[in-house]
């Protein structure tokens, strides 16, 4: 996990190099280092003068805290910083200078990077202030920004219980497989990496809430990394804290208040929503969405094919498959690595767990046919474990009513919806969707449509075997019923359509949809006021 230049190290530790070196020499160079704040720095002067008058009319609002880091993080939230100043809000910009999660930088390097951040921001004075977390003086740091004096035991239990959890996933979301081994030397080395790193910001961001007290913290992710860590800590001090982060679609943002977004938590969306009739017009929007999927094209703002061939209908796969008159069950599985998946445990220990049972389970269960699909989004992110791999480690001879659908085989998922008779799903949206076609759907994940009526949930192994069981043995039984399907659909609808927020910049593509929505074109609508409102803790208003 080391990337250290041994010279730039010895020079790291010297009173005032960097600096010296940063005037004279760096300050004005192109930057090489991969952590690069310059084009921000070029376009922030303009960006303020059009956020000034708007601040000036504004009344005072909340005083907020808005932690980020690596490099894109950190051009994205200065530009959300302004928009929320030039509504009255008194913003800090939290820091923490990196761009590389997984690797530890020399101590010259890293110095240097703290000062291009303060060159790149300066700009936003008066309007947003900023900190960098590595100038925080505490005890948890020695001089020069360095990590190494950060004593896990100098916090509370709690938060060290939550280091301790955040970085078992820092490493899974880091390697993308979920078996992290503390016996090996490079899984060992990249979780110590993130103890230390995530100890050092608890402890940095426990000590500046502690002191300057924010009404609220504003978070991307809230989840992994030094970010999932402040969110703990203002959740431990009783400080209000939002999430965010971002689906396919370009102009939306998913947003949560004192929970991680990457948890999905949609109580508040069922309260408040699915009580409401469903419409034809909704019904159809819905429809529109899943036949697009369907047949593997784009929809609505987005770029994304979520199936790579278009649906063949069910006699065809059931003719490619080889699949017979017995009864079809389809596991349907999450991408490794994404942050979506972890910390979704219920009975398992992981989603490896959960399907190396599952499909031993099956080996043994020849009364009927289990197709597997693995997620299309695999094909994304090649270096992540493959559930189709995990399956063929839990069964070397794969019995031939067991089939496994790779991530590139030209098979789409809706039509496998169509042919199954039972659906098993961990946390894919697959789930809900075959819950809308009227399938028994078993939930062995802790998903956001969990819980809601449209699903089976088992909270321990015995009882997942128990279910199916039951639900195999009895297969008609099992189906949904109208009033089910019905609210699958609404819930659909609400999850895809009002979950959701307006907001005018996504992380990917920042740049180009700042042209789109400049700041005084942001401020100057109501197009994103709720959304704005919701980013600082104030309760949602349905219209």
């Amino acid at each position: 996990m080391a990337n250290k230049n041994p010279l730039r190290e010895f020079l790291g530790d010297l009173p005032l190099t960097a600096e010296i070196d940063w005037m004279l020499r760096s300050k004005n160079r192109p930057r090489k280092d991969h952590y690069n704040l310059m084009r921000l720095q070029t376009a922030l002067p303009a960006a303020m003068d059009a956020v000034k008058p708007f601040a000036q009319n504004a009344k005072p609002g909340k005083k907020v805290l808005f932690f980020a880091t690596l490099h894109y993080w950190i051009e994205q939230s200065a530009y959300l910083g302004l928009a929320l100043a030039g509504m009255g809000h008194d913003i800090t910009l939290l820091t923490l200078p990196y761009s590389e999660w997984h690797k530890e930088k020399d101590k010259f390097t890293q110095r240097q990077r703290i000062l291009h951040t303060h060159d790149a921001l300066k700009v936003l004075s008066p309007l947003v202030k900023h900190v960098s977390m590595l100038d925080i003086q505490s005890s948890s740091r020695v001089s020069h920004g360095t990590l190494r004096a950060v004593k896990h035991a100098d916090l509370p239990e709690k938060i060290q219980q939550d280091i301790k959890e955040v970085s078992l996933w820092d490493a899974q979301y880091t390697l993308m497989r979920e078996e992290v081994d503390m016996n090996d030397a490079g899984d060992r080395a990249l979780y110590d990496l993130r103890i230390e790193r995530n100890t050092f910001a608890a402890k940095a961001a426990l000590q500046y809430m502690q002191t300057n007290k924010p009404d609220v913290v504003l978070i991307p992710n809230g989840l992994i990394l030094e970010m999932g860590i402040v969110f703990r800590v203002a959740r431990y001090l009783g400080i209000d804290a939002v999430t965010y982060e971002f689906n396919d679609q370009r102009e939306q943002i998913w947003l949560a208040q004192n929970s991680s977004i990457m948890q999905q938590d949609t109580d508040y969306l069922v309260d408040a929503r699915c009580s409401l009739p469903m419409t034809d017009a909704m019904f159809e929007r819905v429809a529109d969405l899943e036949n697009a999927r369907r047949g593997a094209r784009v929809w609505g703002k987005s770029k994304r094919l979520w199936q790579y061939v278009s649906s063949q209908g069910a006699a065809e796969t059931r003719k490619v498959l080889n699949l017979d008159g017995r009864p079809v069950v389809m596991l349907a599985a999450n991408v490794l690595g994404d942050s979506l998946t972890l910390g979704r445990d219920i009975f398992a220990a992981s989603m490896t767990e959960w399907i190396t049972k599952t499909v031993q389970y099956f080996a043994k269960r020849t009364d009927v046919q289990l197709v597997i699909r693995v997620h299309p989004g695999e094909k994304l992110v090649p270096q992540a474990k493959s559930m189709g791999t995990v399956v063929r480690e839990a069964l070397p001879d794969l019995p031939n009513h067991i089939h496994v659908i790779g991530a590139l085989d030209k098979v789409n998922t809706y039509d496998l919806i169509e042919i199954a008779n039972v659906g098993l799903a961990y946390t894919t949206t697959v789930g809900l969707e075959t819950a809308m076609n009227g399938r028994p759907v078993i939930s062995c994940g802790q998903t956001h449509y969990r819980g809601r009526g449209i699903t089976i949930d088992p909270n321990t192994w015995d009882e997942y075997y128990a279910t199916l069981e039951k639900v195999l043995g009895d297969i008609p039984a099992h189906q949904m019923n109208e009033k089910q399907v019905e609210f699958a659909w609404n819930y659909a609808y609400r999850f895809f359509f009002e979950y959701p927020r307006p907001f005018p910049w996504r992380l990917m593509n920042f740049w180009d949809d700042l042209e789109v929505w400049p700041l005084e074109k942001v401020l100057s609508m109501a197009q994103f006021k709720d959304t704005f409102e919701f980013l600082v803790g104030e309760p949602f208003t349905w219209k």
